[in-house]
């Protein structure tokens, strides 16, 4: 399983990826987990609106910080 934060690097973002590591630990599942900051490549998956989570190519959030239960939910369904 892939996972792409996508986003600049803001506090939103690093709080995305914190809460995903968390989702991931709890779920007790392996994952990589890449940063994406460059804005071409943000919007080659159709964000405009950052932080974004995709999973396995598949964008799953758009402009919001999940908590950790809600990443999990996304986790759980793949």
């Amino acid at each position: 399983m892939i996972i792409k934060i996508l986003g600049s690097g803001c506090k939103k973002c690093v709080t995305l990826s914190e809460n995903t590591l968390q989702a991931l630990s709890n779920l007790g599942l392996q994952a990589e987990v890449l940063k994406v900051t460059d804005f071409a490549e943000i919007a080659a998956y159709g964000v405009m609106s950052t932080p974004a989570l995709a999973i396995d190519e598949q964008v799953v959030s758009v402009g919001k910080v999940l908590t950790a239960g809600e990443i999990a939910t996304f986790l759980q369904a793949r």
